[in-house]
C-alpha cells in the first residue's frame, strides 16, 4: 500500500533539528521525498506498523505533528504530478 507521510517539526531548538533529521532519515528509509516534508512510502502492513512506531517515537507531540495518507495499492490513479522533480516510479526497473 502507498502511504504518504508528512510532518512539520518544530527546529526552533536543537532537539527540534535533530528530530527533524530523524524523521528525514527515517522516511527515507521506507520511501522517497516528493516535497521536504513529505514522503511516498509504498510498504506492507508490517512495514507500515515499523514505520509509524518509529516516527511517533521520534516526534515531540506538543511540538511536532505527523499526517498520513493511506492511498492504497491503486494509488497511481489518485497521484497527478505538475512540475519540476518527478518522482520516481517505486515499480518501475531499477538501472544501477
Amino acid at each position: 500500500m502507498m502511504v504518504l507521510v508528512t510532518y512539520d517539526v518544530a527546529t526552533s531548538t536543537r532537539a527540534g533539528v535533530r528530530r527533524l533529521r530523524r524523521v528525514a532519515k527515517c522516511c527515507l528509509n521506507r520511501g522517497q521525498r516528493v516535497q521536504y516534508s513529505v514522503f511516498e512510502c509504498e510498504v506492507d502492513p508490517s512495514e507500515w506498523v515499523e514505520l509509524k512506531d518509529r516516527l511517533e517515537k521520534i516526534i515531540d507531540p506538543k511540538v511536532d505533528s505527523l499526517r498520513y495518507y493511506f492511498l492504497g495499492a491503486n494509488w497511481q490513479r489518485r497521484v497527478e504530478h505538475v512540475g519540476a522533480k518527478a518522482a520516481v516510479d517505486l515499480n518501475g526497473p531499477l538501472i544501477v
